[in-house]
C-alpha cells in the first residue's frame, strides 16, 4: 500500500510504540516522525502524507498551532489529523475540532483503536481524493475541445474576460491571435473529414508548441483557433504568430495527405487600443486582420489597423 503517515509527539517512547503498532499491521509504506509541531510541519511540506497523528502539548509548536499552520497551506489543509492527547477536557476537544482536527485519541491509547480510527480516516481521505480527481477531470473535460485537446470557446471567453480585467488593472498589454487554416474545406472535400480531423489535431499541436505555459490556446470553431498572449507587445505577438505560421507550413503528413501542404493565415490584435476596450472589439480587430491576411494571398500574418503601432 502506498499510504504514508506522519507521527508528531515529543515522547520518543510513544512515537516508537505507534510506529511498532503500525508496522505490525502493514498499514503504511512510509512512516515519518517528528518531536514537535515545527519539525513536523517542515517534514510535511517536504513529504506530504495521507494522515497525521499529532500530540497536543509539545515544545516550540503545539498541536493547535500545527493545525493553524496547516489551514494556511491549501496543499496540505485536507490531510486528516488525529490528535493524541492525555487531556480529556471537552473544551480542548472542541477547540481541536474547530481548528481542523479530524479525530481525538486519548493517551494511553489502545493499539487496536488507533489502527481502526486511522483506517476509517484513510478511507474517507481516499474517497475525498477520488472525488476531487473526478471533479478535476469533469472540469477539464468541460473546458476542453474533444478533438484537438485545446481549450474550447466557452473557456476562452471566460479566460479572456479575466485577462482583460487583469490587463486593465496593471495597465498592461494583451495580445490575441486569430488563426484560420487555408483552404480547409478543400481538404475535407478531397480527403474526407477523418483526414481533416488529423489536420486540425496537428495544427493544434503546433500552435501549443509555440506558446508559453501561461498563454491560452483554444479552438474557436471549425478550422479557426485563438491564442491569448498576456503581457505581450505587438512585436512579440507578431513574432509568435509568424512562428506558428512557419511551423504549420512545415508540417508533413502520411498517406493520402502526403502531397498536401497545409498553411494558415493569422490576424493579430492588441489591447490597449484607441479603437476599442473590450473583448468583442479585440476579436473583431483580429478578425479584420485575418481577413486582410487571406486577401493578401493567405499563409500570411497581418496586424489589425486599429492596433498597429
Amino acid at each position: 500500500m502506498a499510504d504514508s503517515a506522519l507521527i508528531i509527539d515529543d515522547s520518543e517512547s510513544i512515537r516508537e510504540k505507534i510506529i511498532k503498532t503500525l508496522e505490525s499491521r502493514g498499514l503504511f509504506s512510509r512512516l515519518y516522525q517528528a518531536e514537535d509541531g515545527l519539525e513536523g510541519f517542515k517534514k510535511l511540506l517536504a513529504s506530504p502524507v495521507d494522515i497525521i497523528l499529532c500530540d497536543l502539548e509539545m515544545p516550540r509548536m503545539d498541536g493547535f498551532k500545527f493545525l493553524g499552520m496547516m489551514k494556511g497551506r491549501p496543499e496540505v489543509s485536507d490531510i486528516p489529523v488525529i490528535i493524541l492527547t492525555g487531556n480529556e477536557e471537552r473544551e480542548m476537544k472542541i477547540k481541536g475540532l474547530e481548528q481542523g482536527a479530524s479525530d481525538f485519541i486519548v493517551k494511553p491509547f489502545d493499539p487496536e483503536e488507533l489502527v481502526a480510527r486511522m483506517k476509517v480516516h484513510l478511507k474517507i481521505k481516499h474517497l475525498q481524493d477520488d472525488l476531487k480527481r473526478s471533479n478535476e477531470l469533469l472540469l477539464e473535460l468541460s473546458n476542453t475541445d474533444h478533438l484537438t485537446g485545446l481549450f474550447n470557446r466557452r473557456f476562452l471567453m471566460e479566460s479572456l474576460d479575466k485577462e482583460l480585467q487583469r490587463t486593465k488593472r496593471k495597465n498592461g498589454q494583451l495580445a490575441l491571435l486569430l488563426l484560420d487554416i487555408d483552404h480547409f474545406k478543400r481538404i475535407n472535400d478531397t480527403h474526407g473529414h477523418l483526414q481533416g480531423d488529423l489536420v486540425l489535431q496537428k495544427v493544434a499541436l503546433n500552435i501549443q508548441k509555440e506558446l508559453r505555459s501561461y498563454d491560452i490556446a483554444s479552438r474557436y470553431g471549425g478550422e479557426e483557433f485563438v491564442a491569448v498572449l498576456p503581457d505581450t507587445s505587438l512585436k512579440e505577438a507578431f513574432n509568435v504568430a509568424d512562428r506558428i505560421r512557419l511551423s504549420i507550413q512545415r508540417m508533413q503528413f502520411a498517406g493520402c495527405l502526403s502531397t498536401e501542404q497545409v498553411t494558415a493565415s493569422l490576424g493579430v490584435a492588441l489591447l490597449p487600443s484607441k479603437s476599442f476596450d473590450d473583448i468583442d472589439g479585440l476579436l473583431r480587430a483580429a478578425d479584420e486582420a485575418l481577413y486582410r491576411a487571406k486577401e493578401a494571398g493567405r499563409n500570411n500574418v497581418m496586424i489589425s489597423d486599429s492596433t498597429a503601432q
